[in-house]
């Protein structure tokens, strides 16, 4: 994942504000941005998403792509349409779609390396285990937003955290995190936190950081 010196994967509250689409312009911080994204090609070949950063990131008007060797697995209710489920499908080796939308546009596409996996309501476990037995997913890089980043670790799904840190100060207290969602109420719930071993910590041109950790428990 890609965040700020506080914690921020996104430059504002809004969908309209992006890392992605907001660093390039940002001199200090584009000049080494490109870091990032070399790190992010040599990530495991089954990659996870939300449907909203793929819309924040235009998906859903882009050009269809040519294929790829990655296996993309996507959690969407309401995001994606007709167009970018065919886009990930042209993109992907296989491509599975997580959702509980029965309603949802991609049941209205008609693609051999489509799959999509139903659920009452979101069920990580579950589909966590559906892509190992069913696909043969071993190990799964995940790149979603805050909310369900912060689901996969109180479902303790999380086993190494990879981040790069940008030389940059956000703040802001709606602005997503590297982990959000529900915060803690009680000392009772202190066993949901994510103890962190850390295995490497690089130095990386143009002020950037790349720090990663094992997860302890």
């Amino acid at each position: 994942m890609l965040m700020s010196v506080d914690g921020k994967i996104s430059t504002g509250a809004t969908d309209n504000l992006d890392v992605d689409k907001d660093f390039p312009k940002i001199a200090g911080v584009r000049e080494g941005l490109h870091q990032y994204y070399e790190i992010e090609q040599t990530t495991d070949l089954w990659s996870l998403n939300s449907g909203r950063v793929q819309d924040k990131m235009g998906v859903n008007t882009k050009e269809i792509p040519n294929k790829t060797s990655i296996f993309f697995v996507v959690i969407d209710n309401s995001h994606l349409t007709e167009h970018s489920t065919r886009y990930f499908c042209a993109l992907s080796k296989e491509f599975v779609l997580i959702t509980s939308n029965t309603d949802h546009p991609a049941f209205r596409v008609d693609e051999d390396n489509l799959h999509i996996i139903c659920q009452n309501e979101l069920f990580l476990r579950d589909a966590h285990v559906k892509l190992k037995l069913e696909f043969g997913c071993q190990r799964l890089t995940i790149q979603s937003g805050g909310t369900l980043n912060g689901s996969f670790l109180r479902e303790k799904l999380l086993d190494y955290i990879d981040i790069v840190v940008a030389p940059i100060l956000i703040g802001g207290k709606d602005t997503s995190t590297l982990i959000d969602g529900k915060s803690l109420l009680s000392e009772h719930e202190l066993s949901q936190l994510g103890v962190l071993k850390l295995q490497k910590c690089m130095v990386l041109e143009d002020s950037y950081l790349r720090l990663c950790y094992k997860v302890l428990h």
